[in-house]
């Protein structure tokens, strides 16, 4: 597979960052899952909270993988938060799509996964356990003027990131 990075990928890496930054300060310290602290927390959420099992499908893998339920983008502006992560397997963590082509929330993505499953009926259970994980991660209650600024600041960011990027061009 070749890979092409264009200027919408740095745009959205410093959105990333951005939101990381955003998510470090409502958790008062760094949250790198790779390493310190924030890798004791990410272990103790997969381990201990999800008990090596996918968050969704309850499929229990070595290698499952970070979900930010609140997607990690500029459109849905979700925190890079211990509240805001769980573990997930490689094909619960596929994006999937409604009728209009949206992005499903992270609660209907839930109830598709139990639907193909066919384990419908441990939703409840599922939904209860994911919410009861935010709160217990104390994963922040944004306002709405909050959550506005956080947009306004991820479409300017993503905008003025790529358009620096494809100007650069002409000054070389």
């Amino acid at each position: 597979m070749a890979v092409h990075n264009a200027s919408g990928d740095a745009a959205n890496t410093a959105v990333r960052a951005f939101l990381t930054k955003v998510g470090e300060h409502y958790l008062g310290r760094s949250y790198n899952t790779g390493s310190g602290k924030g890798k004791e927390d990410w272990m103790r959420i997969k381990n201990t909270v999800f008990k090596n099992k996918c968050a969704y499908c309850d499929t229990e893998t070595e290698s499952l993988q970070i979900e930010h339920l609140v997607k990690f983008n500029r459109t849905e502006c979700g925190l890079h938060h211990p509240g805001n992560t769980v573990p997930v397997c490689k094909p619960c963590n596929k994006t999937r799509k409604n009728e209009q082509k949206k992005d499903l929330n992270w609660q209907d993505h839930l109830r598709a996964v139990c639907r193909e499953t066919k384990t419908e009926t441990s939703y409840d259970r599922k939904y209860k356990k994911i919410i009861s994980h935010i709160k217990k991660e104390e994963y922040p209650n944004l306002t709405k003027d909050e959550k506005n600024t956080i947009k306004v600041v991820c479409k300017r960011l993503y905008e003025n990131i790529k358009n620096e990027v494809e100007s650069s061009l002409e000054l070389y």
